[in-house]
């Protein structure tokens, strides 16, 4: 937009005004539309529902998606195209056809697009969910699967959940005798982030009442990830969110959420041998780190972003099991 500004003959200034910024927003997005409209018209696409400028075919996917994207399918077959703001969108609804692409095309499909709010919330994206294919990601994977979560350490931390267990059961028995009432869905929500925090950290971070910090900020940093985003969709009105307020909000916690992994991760360096502790995912990340058995050089923040994505996908595994144990 500022390459336009010398050819309208504007000033900075004039900019504040609503109507020229208006005009300058729709220029600029109907050149975009146009100029990706030539570049698709050259190529071999699949089929694709009719879309408006702009925002492409947003409008039809409704407030229920996967019953917006089932009457798609059946019209424009099993595999077809949308374009989702900015980004062209494949939609595959056969199982065949998923198998094939899972199968024989998967490094084709193996990354994942950029999402702002894991540049923001996730050290520039390096965690193990959103990590761009390659080398990086295969390391940290390895890390994952291979150290942090194999069947003979997810058996050591029964003791964890026992003890846990123990202690909600235990809540529950006391408020019975007292005829107090409980919120079983706040005391599910503690007992998941204890369980993970004490896997990964060996400490308790959430009190009864579910107010600690570190774990409010991860229910937050998992909204915010799920939020959408002007950026993601359209990339020349990222501006957009700074203005409400959502990149200076991932900006906020994550600050406070790296303070809180410095203390900790200081604190646990600062010992001479970590079998001191019991052997928890922080532990053993950097007793990899300190021997030099780590195929790639993990930064602070790679550790941090590994174990924050640990903490939140054991942490909603753990309260969806709670809530649906017969899923």
């Amino acid at each position: 937009m500022e390459s336009l500004l010398p050819l309208l003959g504007l000033n900075v200034a004039k900019l504040y005004n609503p109507l020229i910024l208006s005009l300058l927003i729709l220029i600029s997005t109907i050149v975009i539309w146009l100029n990706k409209l030539a570049k698709g018209a050259m190529l071999n696409l699949p089929p694709s529902p009719p879309k408006l400028p702009i925002i492409g075919n947003i409008h039809q996917l409704g407030r229920l998606p996967h019953r917006s994207l089932r009457d798609l399918s059946r019209k424009y077959g099993s595999i077809f195209l949308m374009q989702l703001g900015h980004n062209p969108t494949l939609v595959v609804s056969s199982a065949e056809l998923v198998r094939d692409i899972l199968k024989n095309h998967d490094l084709a499909f193996s990354s994942r697009p950029r999402v702002t709010a894991a540049e923001f919330l996730l050290y520039g994206s390096t965690d193990i969910g959103y990590a761009p294919y390659g080398e990086y990601w295969r390391q940290v994977r390895k890390i994952s699967v291979v150290q942090l979560l194999n069947i003979q350490r997810v058996h050591s931390f029964q003791f964890v959940r026992e003890e846990e267990v123990e202690v909600l059961i235990d809540k529950i028995r006391h408020a019975s005798v007292k005829g107090e009432s409980i919120n079983l869905s706040k005391m599910l929500m503690v007992l998941a982030t204890n369980v993970v925090s004490r896997c990964v950290f060996s400490k308790k971070i959430e009190e009864d009442n579910g107010n600690n910090k570190f774990g409010q900020l991860t229910r937050r940093i998992s909204a915010l990830l799920m939020s959408f985003s002007f950026w993601d969709m359209f990339p020349y009105l990222k501006w957009m969110d700074v203005l409400t307020g959502y990149i200076p909000t991932m900006k906020a916690i994550s600050r406070e959420v790296d303070v809180i992994f410095y203390q900790l991760i200081e604190e646990r360096r600062a010992l001479k041998n970590f079998e001191e502790i019991k052997r928890d995912f922080l532990s053993i990340i950097l007793q990899l780190q300190r021997d030099g058995l780590l195929e790639i050089d993990l930064t602070g923040d790679n550790i941090k972003a590994l174990l924050l994505v640990l903490f939140s996908f054991l942490f909603l595994g753990i309260t969806f099991f709670c809530f649906c144990p017969n899923s």
